[in-house]
């Protein structure tokens, strides 16, 4: 497949893996445009660590909501009008955020713009309406870390990005600019313009959401698109998993609840708002329960009862939500901490600092791929699945020794090595959530997604809460205090990513099935076209 890949690359599924996986990697750029230009915010801003952190937060806070309501649109209304309308949404956060001339208007525009990071769930199906089971792993990865790879990108170039933009004519030019170093390279006071860089990354995102909706189809020719009756909430197939689905969906409302704390902590809200929102998100929890009762009544009340064929077990579900808390949720936050990691580590300049970070998110290139290839290859989902989370925990707990006294050339082979096992498995992940049941794909990428958020904000605030106990405040502090405690705070992050690693992969191996047809020439309820061979064929519109 992958020389098919490059051969065929203008033609027919070819041809939509690429639009596709680059509407992804478009997606990522705008929502990771904040951490290169971190250090340069809290300067101009004035902000606490606290207060830099929340923003971080806010970044994937309503992506945990969003992919659930984009999933629910996908599945109705298909991938093409989907990514489209959120890509053309994208600028609109992004030009909130360049812009703000405060704290609170910060935190507004990364609110919104976690919106945009919802994104992902909408190429997962469109993949699968493309490829076959026995390459959907395959596929699914390349859309995946290819599109992820978008994070990479913007650390590595949005700085360079804001540099040429330093030089626009002054009406250009909005914002304050500084300083900067890259890799040792010094430029002058006045070169680093992140505003007009973040406000043009949401521009190029619109542009091509326009260009996507005029040149993707949801389905190959002949192929009808598969709906569920309803999109107002997940369908089930027993009783019990309906009870199961309403305790998965609480860890989602407690994760903004969380939120919401953290923000009254930075005084963004009071104690009178902060309970407002609580009710608000739980009355959201209530209405949502009411949705899914509503879809879900006829099963309930007996008035439906599904056949052996027809049925599939939540608790597949329930471990890939697990699995991606732990894979997504850790790659969101060591990506938005890394930057910061390496820079206080290993006394680098923040450029110097953003563009090693990188390589993290770099080996999205390789990894995610790799992830579904092996997922496609071995002839096990559940056992790749397990193995690679086991090699993920091992990883995140080496890292955690890792300190000032390393060769800082070590560290990033490590943190390389470490990042393969992640995306690996972010990547057999969703070799598995295509074949878990046809028709509510989108709604099973969506829950899943959204659980890699509630990784991301409980991990996140894990950082935040481990820097408050660690880390001396204070007026007059002795510098090497304050770096010995950000260093055990760390260590203790990485320590818990690596122990939560181990026990899904624990959970994976005794509790995940592996999936029916999972190596099929066709999905569930398809035919193998007359013509295979069609779908490599370019599209007619």
């Amino acid at each position: 497949m992958i020389g098919e890949l490059f051969s065929k690359a203008t033609q027919g599924r070819y041809r939509i893996l690429h639009l596709t996986w680059f509407a992804f990697f478009l997606s990522f750029v705008v929502w990771f445009n904040y951490p290169p230009f971190k250090t340069t915010i809290v300067q101009e801003f004035g902000l606490t660590p606290g207060q830099a952190g929340t923003i971080g937060l806010c970044n994937v806070a309503l992506t945990v909501p969003a992919r659930i309501i984009i999933g629910m649109l996908l599945d109705k209304y298909g991938p093409r009008v989907t990514y489209s309308l959120l890509l053309i949404y994208a600028a609109i956060p992004c030009l909130i955020f360049a812009t703000a001339t405060s704290f609170n208007q910060l935190v507004i525009g990364r609110l919104l713009m976690g919106i945009v990071g919802a994104g992902f769930v909408i190429g997962i199906r469109m993949t699968a309406e493309w490829f076959p089971p026995k390459e959907v792993g395959t596929a699914e990865g390349i859309y995946g870390g290819w599109g992820n790879f978008g994070s990479a990108f913007s650390a590595f170039t949005m700085v360079l990005f804001a540099i040429a933009l330093s030089f626009l004519p002054g009406s250009f030019n909005f914002g304050e600019t500084q300083a900067f170093n890259v890799l040792g390279f010094g430029f002058g006071s006045d070169v680093l313009n992140w505003r007009a860089a973040t406000a043009g990354s949401g521009i190029v995102a619109a542009l091509y959401g326009v260009f996507y909706y005029f040149n993707v189809t949801d389905t190959p020719p002949g192929k009808v698109y598969q709906k569920p009756e309803s999109a107002r909430g997940m369908e089930v197939t027993t009783k019990r998993d309906f009870w199961f689905l309403l305790a998965m969906n609480a860890p989602l409302t407690i994760i903004m609840m969380v939120l919401a704390w953290r923000l009254k902590k930075v005084a963004f809200l009071n104690d009178a708002t902060m309970v407002i929102v609580w009710i608000a998100l739980l009355a959201l929890y209530a209405f949502q329960a009411y949705n899914c009762w509503s879809v879900n009544k006829v099963l309930m009340t007996g008035s439906k009862v599904y056949s052996a064929e027809e049925r599939y077990r939540f608790k597949q579900v329930a471990l890939l939500e697990l699995t991606y808390i732990v894979n997504f949720g850790s790659e969101l936050a060591v990506v938005t901490m890394l930057p910061a990691f390496f820079e206080g580590t290993f006394t680098l300049d923040k450029a110097t600092a953003g563009i090693i970070a990188s390589s993290y998110a770099f080996m999205n290139l390789v990894s995610r791929p790799g992830g579904g290839i092996i997922s496609d290859s071995v002839g096990s989902r559940k056992w790749t699945m397990t193995v690679l989370l086991g090699g993920m925990g091992i990883g995140y707990l080496l890292f955690s020794q890792v300190g000032a006294g390393w060769p800082l050339a070590a560290a990033v082979l490590l943190v390389m090595a470490c990042s393969f096992f992640v995306q690996a498995a972010e990547g057999a992940t969703f070799a598995l959530v295509p074949l878990v049941k046809r028709r509510i794909t989108g709604q099973v990428a969506g829950n899943v997604g959204a659980y890699g958020n509630v990784g991301a904000v409980a991990y996140l605030t894990t950082l935040l809460l481990l820097k408050e106990a660690f880390i001396p405040g204070g007026e007059g502090v002795d510098p090497a205090a304050v770096a010995a405690g950000t260093a055990q705070a760390n260590a203790a992050f990485f320590q818990v990513l690596g122990v939560m690693g181990l026990i899904v992969a624990f959970l994976c191996a005794f509790f995940l099935d592996e999936p029916k047809d999972s190596f099929a020439d066709a999905h569930e309820g398809e035919e193998l076209p007359a013509d295979p061979i069609s779908f490599n064929q370019p599209m007619v519109r």
